[in-house]
């Protein structure tokens, strides 16, 4: 099981990367468009990643215009974006 620590730094990276696509994840469930379930599995994914530390560079630079190959939830986001 993951820390607390652990899910609230990957939760937020899950959400910094959907603010940088342009993607409201609250408005995603209000909307139906997501549940609380695949955000939580989107969070678990994220806990996988052997590159948070890239993922947050990117974040903070914004070094291209498309979610990052190497995100585990690239697949979410593109989803999401496609309506």
């Amino acid at each position: 099981m993951q820390s607390r620590a652990t899910l609230k730094r990957h939760a937020a990276l899950v959400d910094d990367m959907a603010q940088a696509r342009g993607i409201d994840l609250e408005e995603q469930i209000m909307r139906g468009k997501l549940t609380v379930s695949e955000l939580e599995d989107a969070v678990l994914r994220c806990t996988a990643c052997t590159s948070p530390e890239t993922c947050a560079h990117w974040l903070g630079n914004r070094e291209g215009a498309e979610t990052p190959a190497f995100c585990r939830n690239s697949g979410l986001f593109r989803t999401l974006e496609a309506g």
